[in-house]
Order: structure tokens, then C-alpha cells, then sequence
């Protein structure tokens, strides 16, 4: 059983320069640190009254782990031990003291200080699009293809509203995701082309379109092309053609994902991998920000949960 990649990313910290500006922060230099994406978002809340960094924390969404586990991570936590150097998979981390600190900051952030969408436990990051391009939000972590979604909203839009989103989208900035006190961290994604055995495909396998599909897809120009706007080629050669030096120069601040590829952290090698990532870690945020649980109530019932999985592997 195998997957020839057909793509790879990473992401990056995104910020809007002007609502920086308006709130006495550096416009040109992003938060260094988590501390200091809550603090930046407290300070954004106090004097702008829009909200500073777009939590994510729904639940079943996919693009709910892309946000939170950087944070995790980034304080020494993990769903497993899947950031730490030889991972075994055996025992969650999660409410480890990292872990603990990580989602502390998440409750401060959301509770406290109020500074981040009330709408947060239902927001994915469609809706984070919505809350940039309108000013709403000042900082949020996506692909290297939202600034080309922020330039094709921009272009849609009309009359007042599209004179808001050009401003923002002149002022949209780049940087490496905050660095926590263990590490910087990023979720290392992309996606695998497979070829079905005949038995779960239900019927004879054409192997040879199979091959010959997977061999287009992958190959260095069409890894390029299908991942214009979206990700990496899977194919390492599709660095070296001309469309990604075209790509290169349409897509803005491309380098910094890439930057961030050493910092990629890929999700555990393990069945229930989705089940962890999309519901149980998301639960946790959940539990916590709702007041349900407490912070440590709310990681040692997320622990309980994945070592409960962890047991039948």
C-alpha cells in the first residue's frame, strides 16, 4: 500500500498591515511569538474593536487541525507524540503542560479578552475569508493561495465594498508562523494519488489508465498546474519548470510557505488519525472555550480519548 504525492504545503501567518498600524503595532514585522499573537489581538480588540486573530474550532471541519495544532505543537503538546523526533504513537501529549499553556492561550484569547470571533466554534476558514477581506479580522494562518482568493474577491467585488477589499488586500501581509517556547511548527499537508485494488474498487482495476492517469498527475507540469493556486507540486521537479517560476512571480508572498517547509509537522501515520485531528482535538478546544470543562478537564478528556483509540492499535 502506498500514495505517489501529488502535492505538498505548508502555511504561513497572515496579518493586515493597516489594522496593525491603527493599533500601534509594527505594520511590517508579524508576532514573533504565540504570546505574542494574544497579546497583538488583545491590543488590535482594544483599539480597533475588530477582532485580532481568527480562531478556528469547528468541529468536523479539515481545516480546523491546520490551525490549532501549530499552537499545540508549538508549546510542546501534540495529539500523540507526533512532533517529537522519534515518534511512537503509543500516548497522547495532549494534556501535557505544553498542552495545557496552548489552549490556555486559545481561552484567553476567546474568553478573556474577547479578542478573537465570537463565532469562532463555528467558523471554518471560508468564514475567515469573509472576516479578513472585510476588515473584521487582522490575523489568521491560511495557504499561500489566499492572497490570490483575497485578489479574486477584491476583483468581485463592487462600489464601496470593493474599495475596502483592494485597501485590504494591498495591505495583506506574510510571515513564518509564531514560534512557541519548544518550537515553530506547521502542519506538513498535501494529498496522495492511490490506485484501488480491484476488490475495494468493486470491479476489475483498468491498471494500465490507472498508471496512466497517476503518471499525467504527477508528473513535473501537471503537479504545477493542478496545484496553481492551491499548493506545492507532490513532483520535486516541478520546482525546476517554467510554470512554477510563472507561478512564482503571480503568486505574492509564495517564499514564505516554503520557508515554513522545514518547521512541517505531518499529522499521525495512524487509521485514526481523522477521527483525532477533526473531532477529538476540536471537542477539546470546544470544551474549553465553552466553559463545559475546564482547560485541564477539557486536555485530560482529550487524552483519555485518543490513548482509548491508541489501545486497539
Amino acid at each position: 500500500m502506498y500514495g505517489i504525492p501529488t502535492n505538498n504545503e505548508t502555511m504561513a501567518f497572515i496579518w493586515n498591515r493597516a489594522i496593525f498600524e491603527e493599533a500601534g503595532l509594527d505594520p511590517e514585522v508579524g508576532p514573533a511569538t504565540w504570546a505574542d499573537v494574544v497579546e497583538y489581538s488583545r491590543a488590535i480588540k482594544e483599539a480597533t474593536g475588530n477582532s485580532g486573530f481568527g480562531l478556528v474550532a469547528r468541529v468536523n471541519a479539515g481545516n480546523t487541525p491546520f490551525r490549532v495544532m501549530p499552537m499545540l505543537w508549538a508549546y510542546g503538546s501534540g495529539a500523540l507524540d507526533e512532533a517529537e523526533a522519534n515518534p511512537t504513537y503509543e500516548t497522547s501529549m495532549i494534556n501535557n503542560e505544553g498542552g495545557i499553556a496552548a489552549l490556555q492561550a486559545m481561552y484567553d484569547m476567546y474568553v478573556t479578552d474577547q479578542s478573537v470571533p465570537t463565532s469562532a466554534l463555528t467558523n471554518t476558514q471560508v468564514e475567515n475569508q469573509d472576516l479578513f477581506i472585510t476588515g473584521q479580522i487582522a490575523m489568521m494562518i491560511s495557504h499561500p493561495s489566499e492572497y490570490v482568493a483575497m485578489q479574486d474577491r477584491a476583483a468581485a467585488a463592487t462600489g464601496a465594498d470593493k474599495e475596502l477589499a483592494d485597501e485590504i488586500v494591498a495591505n495583506m501581509a506574510y510571515g513564518l508562523i509564531p514560534e512557541g517556547p519548544v518550537r515553530r511548527a506547521v502542519v506538513f499537508g498535501g494529498s496522495n494519488i492511490h490506485i484501488m485494488s480491484d476488490e475495494a474498487h468493486g470491479g476489475e482495476v483498468n491498471m494500465d489508465a490507472a498508471r496512466a492517469m497517476v503518471t499525467t498527475a504527477t508528473s513535473p507540469e501537471w503537479a504545477v498546474k493542478n496545484n496553481w493556486a492551491d499548493s506545492n507540486p507532490g513532483n520535486l521537479r516541478g520546482f525546476e519548470t517554467e510554470w512554477m517560476a510563472e507561478r512564482l512571480d503571480a503568486i505574492n508572498f509564495l517564499e514564505v510557505t516554503t520557508a515554513m517547509l522545514p518547521f512541517g509537522i505531518p499529522f499521525p501515520v495512524v487509521p485514526e488519525a481523522t477521527e483525532i485531528m477533526n473531532i477529538i482535538v476540536p471537542e477539546m478546544v470546544q470544551n474549553a472555550l465553552t466553559g463545559s470543562m475546564s482547560v485541564q478537564e477539557a486536555a485530560d478528556n482529550a487524552a483519555n480519548e485518543i490513548n482509548a483509540l491508541s489501545a486497539s492499535w
